[in-house]
């Protein structure tokens, strides 16, 4: 979690605005836990959530409630960064990292409660280029394993699909040119990832990408290098079983928290993970950390009212 700011009492009066995603596969659940009448909920489908949110924003709402995963908490989250409008998150997504890593309750009701009487706090976001993500971003492999895996989902379901997918990304992982400027610093790579967490990241198993708890802020900046696929299957082997520290002892694999970063491929586009979600950027790619640039309402710190 990004380090707590001066905590504030939540506004008073008016029924909270909340923008449930219709779409979502818990959507019907959030709707539950959202019929007290402290909320006002209006649903709304993906393509129209950006649009509904400005406009609350524009009509001087204060707090936005936002009820979807991790994807819709983005988009919230991108329009209010860097203002004073606080946002509070009802989880009724899959994974619900973010939630998970500010200490907002998975249960649905009680996230509720916390949505409108939790406290404020400065949450860390980051960008690339003018893109934000909440959880990570990658290049290379990990973005043809998502390529993949949607593929074959429509079919065999999820956990199937990931599984072929990882096989297929397997027999066809190559390596490519990375730039790599951290903080002033030029580095040159022959890589087959690159990954980029916002706050330090867990490398090892059962905790896998999540954040590391009270660990550093920033970017945390992975990269595994070399050609040569036994070696890539070590280095990967030794981050999964025994964590950061061992992968670090390995000559394939760098890591490094810092405030920014520029990443140089050798061609004009590239298609990057975030959050999950795949999208196409021109390179090069300008990382950067801001540090509490959301006002996230979050529950209270255990023994406090």
């Amino acid at each position: 979690m990004a380090a707590t700011q001066s905590a504030t009492s939540a506004p008073r009066g008016s029924k909270l605005k909340v923008f449930l995603n219709a779409a979502g596969g818990n959507a019907e659940a959030a709707r539950a836990a959202l019929s007290d009448g402290a909320f006002d909920l209006e649903e709304v489908q993906p393509g129209e959530l950006e649009t509904r949110i400005k406009q609350a924003i524009d009509g001087g709402a204060k707090r936005i409630v936002v009820a979807g995963g991790d994807g819709t908490i983005a988009t919230a989250a991108s329009l209010v960064a860097k203002t004073d409008v606080e946002l509070a998150i009802i989880p009724a997504g899959t994974l619900n990292h973010f939630a998970k890593d500010h200490n907002i309750p998975e249960d649905l009701g009680k996230a509720a409660l916390v949505a409108a009487d939790g406290v404020v706090i400065g949450a860390d976001v980051a960008y690339v280029n003018d893109s934000l993500f909440l959880n990570t971003s990658s290049i290379g492999a990990y973005v043809t394993f998502v390529r993949v895996r949607e593929r074959f989902e429509k079919y065999v379901g999820y956990r199937i699909a990931s599984f072929l997918a990882l096989i297929r990304t397997w027999a066809r992982l190559r390596s490519f040119t990375v730039t790599l400027e951290v903080e002033g610093e030029k580095k040159l790579y022959r890589s087959s990832m690159v990954f980029i967490g916002a706050g330090e990241r867990e490398l090892k198993l059962p905790t896998l990408g999540n954040r590391v708890k009270d660990g550093r802020r920033g970017l945390h900046l992975m990269v595994v290098g070399g050609r040569k696929r036994a070696r890539l299957f070590a280095v990967a082997l030794a981050g999964i079983s025994r964590g950061t520290k061992e992968a670090e002892k390995l000559p394939e694999f760098d890591d490094f928290v810092v405030e920014s970063c520029r990443i140089d491929l050798t061609r004009s586009h590239a298609l990057i993970g975030l959050d999950g979600e795949l999208k196409e950027m021109r390179t090069p790619l300008d990382y950067r950390i801001v540090r509490d640039a959301l006002h996230l309402v979050v529950a209270p710190p255990e023994g406090d009212e």
